[in-house]
């Protein structure tokens, strides 16, 4: 029961960091999950958003399941998810209510916009992270390059250019492999 209610209070308390969606959410889970908690390596944090992305939801709700279930079955990703979402309810609930009265003050644009600001620095920091962990040499920083430039400048569905980085990087590891066969 008490690592249930570590997960679920973790988890709300990461969940309360809401502006800016599931990706401003993803530092904060890297330092809670890696490196304080130990739960899992930042191997296995960068397959749980890779994971994330690839499947319905948001990725900040699908990694903290993925964390969850790692660390205590179904029951453990249950909690973990309602202590991911239950904030974002009780923010967007108040927030739904109240707004209408304080969206034209000054001040609450004014916070809602250096919000905005810090939650690009804290994607930002943690793409420069992932960055470093996954792109280990020169065709992960080509794959990276190129799905950036893809992403950012032509038309095309981020579902593909995911598939096409996948299929590159099965097709890098058949070549490795063959390689340490030819010299065993």
């Amino acid at each position: 029961m008490k690592d249930l209610w570590e997960l679920f209070t973790m988890f709300f308390r990461i969940g309360a960091f809401t502006f800016g969606g599931g990706y401003a959410m993803l530092p904060i889970i890297q330092n809670e999950v890696v490196e304080k908690r130990k739960w899992a390596t930042d191997d296995e944090i960068i397959d749980y958003y890779a994971i994330g992305q690839c499947t319905p939801g948001v990725i900040a709700v699908n990694t903290a399941t993925f964390i969850g279930y790692k660390k205590k079955g179904i029951i453990g990703g249950i909690t973990a998810t309602l202590g991911v979402v239950l904030p974002s309810l009780i923010l967007i609930t108040i927030i739904a209510t109240f707004f209408k009265h304080f969206q034209d003050y000054k001040v609450v644009q004014y916070a809602f916009g250096g919000i905005r600001v810090g939650v690009v620095a804290l994607i930002a920091n943690t793409v420069i992270k992932m960055l470093k962990q996954t792109a280990k040499d020169r065709i992960g920083i080509a794959i990276f390059i190129s799905a950036f430039l893809i992403i950012a400048f032509i038309d095309i569905s981020p579902i593909v250019v995911i598939v096409m980085a996948a299929l590159i990087g099965i097709f890098k590891g058949k070549n490795v492999e063959v390689k340490e066969d030819d010299i065993g």
